[in-house]
C-alpha cells in the first residue's frame, strides 16, 4: 500500500481509504454486516488506514457497523472519519445531540478526523446560526476530536471563501477525471494543498460509473490504446497522479472490488503518468462528455426555482443515468440526496427564460422523472 501524508497535522495515511456508503447488502436489501465487517477489517489488515462513516449512511447503521468493525484492536490502527449532517439538526441542540448520538453508534470515545458534512451555500449559513464551528473547537478541546475538516458540494468561488474562513486542517472533495472542473475540481484541490490542507478524495470512480458499464465508444477507446489497464486503474492513476492528493475513498461494497483496489493503490508506479496516458484520458473524458443528452454548466442561472427543485443536479442525475448506462448507483444517489425531483416540476418556465444554454429544462425534468420514477 502506498501512503502520503497530512503535512499540517503530520498523519500518515495510505492512498486508499474505505468509504462505507456502499457496504454490500442482503436480497432484502439490509446491509450485509458479517460481509462488510470482513471488507473494512481485510482493508486494515492490507494496509490501510482511513475509514470514512457518516450519520446518514444506510440511515445510521454505517456507523454501527463501522465501531464494531473497528473492535479487537482496530481502532488503533485507523483514522476514523465521520461528519456533521448540518441540514439534519433543527437547532444547536440537534446539532449536539447528533455528535454524541454518532459517539454512541461508533461505541468510540474520540474521533479522529470530523468533518462538516456537504458544505454548500445553504450548509455554509446554517453552520454558522447553529455556531458549529464553536461546537466542534470545544470537542477538539474536550479531546473528542482531534481534527476538524470539511467535505464539499458547491462552486470553486464558494470552496475558496470556505477555506478562507477558518481554520481547518484537511478537506474533502470530489473529484475524479470527469469532475475535473466541476465543484471544487482540480483548482479547488490546488487551492487547498497551497494551504497546507490535506485533501481526501471522494467518488474517485464516479460512484462506480467509471467502471461498472463502460459505454461501447469508451470501451473502444481504452481497447485500442497501447496501455492497458481496466477503468479503476485509469481512474485512480489519474488521481494518484497529482501531489495534492493525499488519500482516495473507495465505497467497496465485495471483496473482489477491495482486492483489485489495494492492488492498484500498492503498485509502485500509481503516481507515474506519461503526458501520452494523459492525453488518452482526456479523450475519454472528451467521449463520454460526447454521451451527455443536456449540456448543464451547472452555472444556476436558473435558480432559485418556485417549487424548489436543484435542477442542475436533476439533470446531472439524469445525464449520468444515459452516460454511464444506467448504473443503479445513479439512482440510489438521485432518491437519497434530492428532496424534490424531476416529478415536482410544474412546468412554469422560469428557468427556461433564464437559462444561458437555451435548454429545455422542462424536458428534461419530464424526463428525470420517467427515468427515475420520481
Amino acid at each position: 500500500m502506498q501512503y502520503r501524508t497530512f503535512d499540517k497535522i503530520n498523519e500518515k495515511v495510505s492512498l486508499l481509504g474505505v468509504g462505507t456508503m456502499r457496504f454490500p447488502l442482503l436480497d432484502d436489501g439490509s446491509v450485509n454486516e458479517e460481509e462488510a465487517i470482513s471488507i473494512i477489517r481485510t482493508a486494515i489488515d492490507s494496509g490501510v488506514n482511513y475509514v470514512d462513516t457518516a450519520y446518514m449512511y444506510h440511515d445510521g447503521i454505517s456507523e454501527v457497523i463501522t465501531g464494531k468493525a473497528l473492535k479487537d484492536g482496530y481502532r488503533e490502527k485507523v483514522l476514523l472519519a465521520d461528519k456533521m449532517p448540518v441540514w439534519l439538526a433543527k437547532d444547536e441542540e440537534a446539532m449536539k445531540q447528533i455528535f454524541y448520538t454518532q459517539l454512541e453508534r461508533l461505541d468510540t470515545d474520540c474521533i479522529d478526523m470530523y468533518l462538516v458534512h456537504n458544505v454548500n451555500k445553504s450548509s455554509w449559513k446554517r453552520c454558522k446560526k447553529l455556531n458549529v464551528m464553536p461546537f466542534l473547537d470545544e470537542m477538539k478541546a474536550q479531546g473528542k476530536i482531534k481534527h476538524i475538516g470539511f467535505s464539499f458540494h458547491d462552486t470553486p468561488d464558494l470552496f475558496k471563501e470556505v477555506l478562507d474562513e477558518y481554520p481547518w486542517e484537511f478537506c474533502q472533495i470530489q473529484l475524479n477525471y470527469m469532475d475535473k472542473n466541476h465543484q471544487a475540481g482540480v483548482e479547488g484541490l490546488k487551492y487547498a494543498a497551497s494551504k497546507g490542507l490535506g485533501v481526501i478524495i471522494m467518488e474517485p470512480l464516479k460512484g462506480g460509473r467509471l467502471t461498472d458499464r463502460i459505454p461501447p465508444t469508451v470501451k473502444e477507446l481504452m481497447d485500442g490504446f497501447d496501455t492497458k489497464r481496466t477503468p479503476a486503474e485509469w481512474a485512480f492513476k489519474w488521481l494518484a497522479a497529482m501531489p495534492e492528493v493525499t488519500t482516495m475513498l473507495s465505497g467497496m461494497s465485495s471483496m473482489e472490488q477491495l482486492e483489485a483496489n489495494i492492488a492498484i493503490l500498492s503498485d509502485a508506479d500509481i503516481s507515474t503518468l506519461s503526458d501520452k496516458e494523459s492525453e488518452f484520458i482526456d479523450r475519454v473524458s472528451d467521449e463520454y462528455n460526447r454521451l451527455i443528452p443536456y449540456s448543464c454548466t451547472g452555472c444556476q442561472y436558473c435558480m432559485p426555482c418556485p417549487q424548489k427543485l436543484e435542477i442542475q443536479k436533476i439533470i446531472g442525475y439524469y445525464n449520468d443515468w444515459n452516460v454511464y448506462e444506467h448504473n443503479p448507483s445513479t439512482k440510489l444517489e438521485y432518491d437519497s440526496w434530492l428532496v424534490k425531483h424531476g416529478s415536482d416540476c410544474i412546468g412554469c418556465g422560469a428557468c427556461e427564460e433564464k437559462c444561458p444554454q437555451s435548454l429545455p429544462v422542462i424536458e428534461a425534468m419530464k424526463a428525470a422523472a420517467e427515468a427515475f420514477g420520481k
